[in-house]
């Protein structure tokens, strides 16, 4: 596994709030996201940012790679909202 601080999940959550997986990956997301801004490799990316092997596990991390690239979007897009009023508090 990379230098990830807390274990990667197969699937990034995806209910329509912000999850403690969320807090715990945030760093693991803005990750994802420049890494696709650069059109890196999905399965570079997936090793170096997920702690993933594409070539021994192919679906599991191609699976990984897009539901936590997904969720890093949505983070982007609304989810950022719930951590702005979590800082409210």
């Amino acid at each position: 596994m990379s230098q990830q601080q807390t274990e990667i999940a197969d699937t990034a959550p995806s209910e329509p709030r912000l999850t403690d997986y969320d807090r715990a990956h945030l760093t693991t997301y803005l990750r994802l996201l420049d890494a696709a801004a650069d059109n890196a490799d999905w399965e570079e990316a997936a090793s170096l940012i997920l702690g993933m092997d594409a070539k021994s596990e192919p679906d599991r991390t191609r699976s990984a790679y897009d539901s936590h690239l997904a969720r890093a979007q949505w983070m982007m897009a609304a989810g950022y909202r719930d951590l702005l009023q979590s800082g409210k508090k």
